[in-house]
């Protein structure tokens, strides 16, 4: 372990947290686009919700066993992206005929985008990337001070 291991930490903290608001923000900005993508049948379906799925950046069996093996402390090396999934739910049926994506009864296929569980979402995402921020300044300040001891 490094001087700077909790600071390589806390950015890939920080990256995947800024990952994941930026596909909030994206999800929130399309929760009114009804043609979005192509289906398998070549028809226009809405936009469908993307979900940000993380994992440790060591997360390999091989890793876990030379862990266990040495029985060190490491903590860790930090959280990378996984995978960005669309979400499957189904999409939310609006009754208006008068929109141009409207099918012979008059309803129209919404995003299956819920904007209140998108903000707190981006709540959860946002205070977790100032406790991240937080934690790099308590690293910095303690090296900082470790520094100021050898004068």
């Amino acid at each position: 372990m490094t001087i700077f291991h909790g600071m390589n930490t806390n950015a890939s903290a920080l990256t995947a947290n800024r990952f994941k608001m930026d596909v909030v923000s994206s999800n929130l900005a399309n929760a009114d686009t009804t043609r979005a993508q192509l289906n398998e049948d070549g028809e226009w379906e809405p936009y469908r919700r993307k979900l940000v799925s993380t994992e440790p950046r060591d997360a390999n069996f091989n890793s876990f066993l030379q862990k266990s093996m040495n029985r060190s402390s490491n903590p860790g090396s930090g959280v990378r992206v996984r995978s960005i999934e669309e979400d499957q739910s189904p999409f939310e049926q609006v009754y208006n005929p008068s929109h141009p994506d409207s099918d012979e009864n008059g309803y129209v296929q919404m995003p299956n985008v819920d904007p209140l569980k998108e903000m707190l979402d981006l709540m959860s995402t946002s205070r977790s990337y100032e406790a991240n921020v937080t934690a790099l300044n308590a690293s910095k300040g303690m090296l900082m001070k470790s520094l100021e001891i050898g004068r």
